[in-house]
């Protein structure tokens, strides 16, 4: 299809390792012309800057809010900013809390094949980086709930949630335009629907 020729909002995009997202926002940049931000790429310069890895990193924020604040403000000023293309594990939770305008999307994928993706991109053993994934999941589950009340496992939040285990590159971002292009439902309340008898 087509991509819409008009973005009146931002388009987010989070999902575990592994999942996709970083290939699909290069298709969806080059589809849209969206301007394009990594928040993850923010986390791993705030990384480095303290000589650490990921995961360590993941592990000192877990008693340092004030990195995920700082992380959060730069993804909101983004957010309030004309439509681009973010990409972060919590854009679309900030947006929806926030409520600001975006198509909000999450990728899932099988763990499996995720470990697979991240070795032959980065390389190592399926097995260590499935714990390794584990570990980072682990950590960052706390943390979010610790600072936003947030369960990862909750994705109502999102308007489209889509499982890229057996999608190419093209038909994820082909996903992405479809809905981003399809009118969302007008809120239902649940008591439109309660009937009395």
């Amino acid at each position: 299809m087509q991509p819409p020729t008009r973005f009146d909002r931002s388009i987010t995009i989070g999902g575990l390792p592994g999942t996709g997202t970083t290939t699909a926002c290069a298709g969806l940049k080059a589809a849209t012309g969206l301007p394009y931000v990594y928040a993850g790429q923010i986390f791993r310069d705030m990384a480095k800057s303290q000589s650490m890895t990921l995961e360590q990193f993941g592990r000192y924020c877990e008693t340092h809010p004030e990195v995920d604040r700082e992380l959060d403000a730069k993804q909101l000023a983004y957010l309030r900013g004309p439509p681009l293309l973010l990409e972060g594990r919590m854009s679309g939770v900030l947006a929806h809390r926030e409520e600001i305008p975006a198509y909000k999307v999450w990728f899932t994928c099988d763990p499996w094949v995720r470990a697979e993706r991240i070795v032959s991109r980065e390389g190592g053993e399926v097995e260590d980086r499935m714990a390794e994934m584990r570990r980072r999941e682990e950590s960052e589950k706390k943390r979010y709930w610790e600072y936003y009340q947030y369960d990862t496992g909750d994705l109502s939040v999102y308007d489209l949630v889509l499982d890229t285990t057996r999608l190419d590159p093209n038909g994820v971002v082909q996903a992405v335009l479809s809905g981003y292009a399809t009118p969302a439902p007008p809120a239902r309340r649940w008591y439109e629907f309660w009937k009395r008898s």
